[in-house]
């Protein structure tokens, strides 16, 4: 029994949704001519209660594109020092579209109304790069799975209205937070002038994400995608993964919150952990004493048929999702406490 512990972003498709996926009906969404991809964008847009949406291949490429249609090129964008668009992006926010970042010191990934006032820089000081976009991650992936409180995202939403900055939303976990917190997802719509949403991590789709937005961003989105290279045929048979994880596998998350905090319970206890962090959804971060090493401590449940990983400054990093079954949980339990 092997168990992947690594990140959410492991899942396979059930059988199921493969068999659901197979049955798609299927045309060329190139020309928006695939009914199933349509009927992806247009439920998530509803769920969220904006106008449109648009079905890309991965995360990064629909924040990517986000970017893109907020800004200009030698603009500034303002985001936590742990965000994904930062780190995980491949420089993808000065590569495409010319703009830098500037970086603040949040809690867990989170950054508040007050952090963004101070960051925006004067427009009419034309030395400074101009401001123009704000960047929030929900739930925060190096912060830990950390979920914003809606009325943080309203104060935000006003500082942004106030210079006229737009907002986006990295919702590559929203649904942890959604679940989480028992928040409207149309909430979030009022609020972001664009969201993208995954369905390849905890939901268990193979791939895909969706950006939302009005219709007239939507239309603009879809020649940037086209540029990105992330116009696809007959998509609807991955979009019809993510149309059976939303009609199945969100219910399905409670477990995955609930794994999480049971293992961080477990190694609260160990003398050999320095400090675990708060778990709020499926993402555990935690620290060894000086005086163990990471690399040896991964390698020792690598032993025991047990993937984790580091991810700098001493951290150390479990994601629970949608195939870690319960009988994987208790070995790991098991496996911790005898450790």
């Amino acid at each position: 029994m092997q168990i992947n512990l690594v990140s959410d972003t492991v899942t396979k498709p059930s059988y199921e949704m493969l068999q659901y996926m197979f049955n798609a009906d299927v045309g060329d969404d190139v020309y928006k001519e695939d009914p199933t991809v349509n009927e992806l964008e247009d439920r998530v847009a509803a769920i969220f209660g904006m106008e449109a949406g648009l079905f890309f291949p991965s995360g990064t490429m629909a924040n990517q594109t986000a970017i893109k249609l907020h800004t200009q090129p030698s603009d500034q964008l303002i985001a936590d020092k742990f965000a994904h668009i930062f780190h995980f992006e491949a420089g993808g926010v000065s590569f495409n579209s010319g703009v830098s970042c500037r970086l603040i010191e949040g809690k867990r990934g989170m950054i508040t109304a007050e952090q963004v006032s101070a960051e925006i820089n004067d427009p009419d000081f034309f030395h400074s790069p101009k401001t123009s976009l704000v960047c929030l991650e929900n739930t925060t992936n190096l912060g830990g799975g950390a979920c914003y409180e809606m009325e943080e995202l309203e104060k935000i939403k006003e500082v942004c209205d106030e210079h006229g900055l737009k907002l986006h939303l990295d919702g590559a976990r929203i649904w942890n937070a959604l679940v989480a917190k028992r928040q409207n997802p149309k909430d979030f719509g009022k609020l972001f002038d664009t969201i993208s949403v995954c369905f390849s991590k905890g939901l268990g789709a193979p791939v895909g994400s969706v950006l939302l937005g009005d219709k007239e961003t939507i239309k603009r989105a879809l020649r940037i995608r086209k540029v990105l290279g992330g116009a696809m045929r007959q998509s609807g048979y991955l979009a019809a993964g993510a149309l059976y994880a939303l009609e199945n596998n969100i219910k399905l998350l409670t477990e995955d919150h609930r794994r999480a905090k049971e293992l961080a319970n477990v190694l609260k206890k160990k003398e050999w952990v320095a400090a675990v962090e708060p778990v709020e959804t499926n993402i555990l971060i935690f620290s060894l004493i000086p005086e163990y090493s990471d690399s040896v401590f991964i390698e020792k449940l690598k032993q025991k048929n047990i993937s984790i990983n580091a991810i700098g400054n001493r951290k150390l990093r479990m994601v629970t999702h949608l195939d870690y079954r319960e009988v994987m949980h208790t070995y790991v339990l098991e496996t911790l406490a005898k450790m």
